[in-house]
């Protein structure tokens, strides 16, 4: 199979703890259920991670280590989709070293997208075999364990026809852009703008998109969120959604 591309550890990095209200969910004893180890990385840069995807998916792969979860954050990165304009990135050289930015083309689907600090990265590294089958499934799955999380603090969220990612009334609170390789394991994955500085996002045409706002967890709660409990909302949200259990 030829990998299909759509709109990024070691073995000594830490697990993510568990947490109060971080259980595994009750057990719909379906006939496949999901094992999924769900590891907390830390900010990462984004060669690394993604260097790090690269191998992770040769071992799933292989059956060498179960269906992964990694989540993260970068420091200021810009990275480019297959789909990317170079257009959409709005600033040069001199200025993306002038605020520390980095500039990655990078092998998932989509077009120009920014990651930064208070921003929560999500890179699944699963084997869709035997159930999942199906890419449009997957990237509305994605949606879905994000529309789930936020809700946690009362945030409405909801996709937009024709558009993949996540959105509020208050503009686009997550991005999602996936790579599906051969054997059907997943890579990349979703990024969910918690505490972020949206004035990062003026650098770019958000995934093309000019007529959208950006927005935050934050900003549409009112209140500071921290990247733990965060991430704890959306590991519960990925189990229920994925029907896993996690490790």
């Amino acid at each position: 199979m030829r990998s299909l591309r759509t709109p990024e550890d070691s073995p000594t990095s830490p697990r993510l703890p568990e947490r109060p209200g971080m259980e595994h969910p009750t057990d719909p004893s379906p006939a496949f259920r999901r094992k999924v180890q769900v590891r907390w990385l830390g900010r990462v840069r984004y060669a690394e991670a993604t260097a790090l995807q690269e191998r992770l998916v040769a071992e799933r792969r292989s059956g060498s280590i179960p269906d992964t979860l990694l989540l993260l954050e970068h420091p200021h990165v810009i990275t480019l989709g297959t789909a990317s304009s170079p257009e959409h990135v709005l600033v040069g050289e001199q200025e993306r070293a002038q605020h520390s930015i980095e500039l990655f083309e990078t092998g998932r689907g989509g077009d120009v997208t920014y990651h930064g600090p208070g921003q929560l990265v999500g890179y699944p590294i699963l084997d869709l075999n035997p159930d999942r089958r199906d890419l449009h499934r997957y990237l509305r799955d994605l949606e879905e364990v994000l529309i789930r999380a936020v809700a946690t603090w009362g945030v409405k969220a909801y996709r937009a026809e024709g558009l993949t990612g996540v959105w509020t009334a208050g503009g686009k609170v997550a991005a999602i852009g996936v790579r599906v390789s051969a054997g059907w394991i997943t890579s990349h994955g979703f990024a969910l703008n918690v505490d972020t500085d949206l004035s990062f996002f003026r650098t770019i045409v958000p995934c093309g998109i000019s007529d959208r706002e950006i927005t935050s967890l934050a900003r549409e709660t009112g209140r500071e969120l921290g990247l733990e409990e965060v991430t704890a909302a959306v590991a519960r949200a990925f189990a229920q959604v994925f029907d896993a259990s996690l490790l």
